[in-house]
């Protein structure tokens, strides 16, 4: 089986590649640099927002995409 595509869907698609892989190194490295929360700050986060967690929201649509 033999695939042919142009150079520009070529570039196009290694252009997304690399975009996505900067994307989540870059989600990765806000989510490691990010502070920890003291215990102080924690008790205040809580007496303003209470101890649950927010109700989970229902998803209201999936897109399904083929690549």
């Amino acid at each position: 089986m033999q695939v042919s595509i142009t150079k520009d869907e070529l570039y196009t698609m290694i252009k997304k590649a690399v975009k996505d892989v900067i994307h989540e190194e870059k989600i990765d490295f806000l989510l490691h640099k990010a502070p920890e929360v003291s215990l102080d700050e924690m008790q205040d986060i809580e007496k303003l927002y209470g101890k649950k967690p927010p109700k989970k929201i229902a998803i209201s649509r999936v897109d399904i995409i083929d690549l």
